[in-house]
């Protein structure tokens, strides 16, 4: 292993970082992503440092194949519009890169971040600051295809290694800057075989309420990328017994309690355990699919269904109702229950035209959450 020194204000050296070479971590150079090589590539004779970053390299490490390679570079967003013709600025306050190659890849390049950095103050900085704005140590891992390099600054590849989940940032602050890191640290613990630490369990379930402050369309990405990721079955129990899982799906998990709640657990349980076993043996990716395996038994346990009079129309809002304050496209949702009724061996209609619940429903789902929060205090 190779070491990275640096001076402290003394003028002695100090350790900054380990090395590892590609003996010691085994990534396979063909598993890289060619367009994000040769996108470093070009960084770097631009005079320029580039690295691929985050959970690209944690998978590579497990030997997984990454979904996608996000890229880290010092120049700034302006100069890399200009490096690169087919690329777009993305972001308000902190702007990242897109860049654009055939069959819709886009790569996602950033630059580094300061320390001083915030959602109202966008600075930017070096890698050595970049390293300690990221969540867990094993996602602040750095990879040089050019050398074969790994460059870790926090102990995150023997973390990974010890399959420990290690918070880069203070306990009393990381879920306050950023309240889905709660989330992202049960996907992680179930994607990655490691451990939840108690001090992080206990951290998480006392912050839970701060899921109320994250954006709606935020938290829906995060539910679908949970879908999408053939352990939803496991994470979402994580989600219940570290109650977060309320303020992701309020109006399922309500129907956890009551009469005919346990069962219903079991069916919605056993519902997410069928929609893992297609995205890990079909590679499913569909949100409609993904949306029918979340309704399907509110819809059972409500008896519409099964109603002589059924309306299309009215199931479809109730399937919409089940997933509230989460944001779908209408299309997918009425895929989701044309689907059910064809399951059902129901007659499909044409497609409707029933709009979304109002803004009013959503925002009730929400109030739920926060009458939730505060009787757990």
């Amino acid at each position: 292993m190779l070491i990275r020194y640096t001076k402290n204000e003394k003028g002695k050296l100090v350790k900054q970082a380990e090395i590892y070479t590609k003996e010691e971590h085994n990534i396979p150079l063909e598993k890289v992503d060619a367009d994000a090589i040769r996108a470093l590539e070009r960084l770097r004779r631009e005079g320029y440092q580039a690295y691929i970053v985050g959970g690209a390299v944690r998978d590579l490490l497990l030997g997984k194949e990454p979904k996608d390679f996000d890229l880290v570079t010092d120049a700034e967003p302006s100069r890399v519009r200009k490096i690169f013709r087919k690329s777009r600025i993305i972001g308000k306050r902190f702007k990242l890169v897109h860049l654009y190659y055939s069959d819709k890849k886009i790569l996602e390049l950033a630059t580094f971040r300061s320390v001083e950095a915030s959602d109202r103050k966008n600075l930017y900085g070096t890698i050595e600051e970049d390293v300690l704005r990221r969540d867990f140590s094993f996602n602040a891992l750095f990879y040089s295809p050019q050398e074969e390099q790994v460059l870790d600054y926090v102990s995150g590849v023997k973390d990974l290694r010890k399959e420990k989940i290690v918070s880069i940032i203070s306990l009393k602050h990381t879920f306050v800057d950023d309240p889905v890191r709660m989330v992202r640290a049960l996907k992680y613990s179930v994607t990655t075989g490691s451990k939840i630490p108690f001090k992080l369990r206990r951290a998480i379930k006392r912050s839970a309420p701060l899921l109320m402050s994250c954006s709606v369309s935020r938290l829906s990405e995060e539910i679908f990328k949970i879908l999408q990721s053939g352990h939803s079955w496991n994470i979402f129990q994580k989600a219940v017994e570290l109650d977060l899982f309320h303020y992701l799906l309020p109006e399922i998990e309500d129907q956890f309690h009551g009469r005919g709640g346990k069962v219903f657990y079991k069916n919605f349980f056993k519902s997410l355990r069928r929609l893992d076993e297609n995205v890990k043996r079909k590679g499913e990716r569909r949100r409609s699919r993904m949306i029918r395996r979340l309704v399907q038994p509110s819809l059972d346990k409500s008896g519409i269904l099964y109603k002589p009079d059924l309306e299309y129309g009215d199931v479809l809002k109730e399937a919409k109702q089940a997933i509230l304050p989460m944001i779908a496209p209408n299309r997918d949702i009425e895929d989701a229950v044309r689907l059910i009724f064809k399951v059902r061996n129901i007659k499909v209609p044409k497609r409707s035209t029933v709009q979304h619940p109002d803004r009013r429903k959503a925002k009730r789902s929400r109030n739920r959450s926060r009458q939730h929060s505060l009787s757990k205090q």
